[in-house]
């Protein structure tokens, strides 16, 4: 019985890290100025080939 309680608790701390690793990323994309998601937004499409809409 010890042994479920040990995998409950790192399924647990599991978790917690997923959603803190989460929070991070969306706090950096969120960074951003609107300024500099266009200029990285046009760069990508001057990079893609012609003819290619998406």
């Amino acid at each position: 019985m010890r042994w479920w309680k040990i995998l409950g608790l790192a399924g647990v701390a599991g978790v917690a890290a997923t959603g803190v690793a989460i929070a991070r990323a969306e706090r950096r994309r969120r960074a951003y100025t609107p300024e500099e998601i266009r200029a990285r937004l046009r760069s990508r499409a001057e990079g893609q080939p012609e003819g290619r809409s998406s």
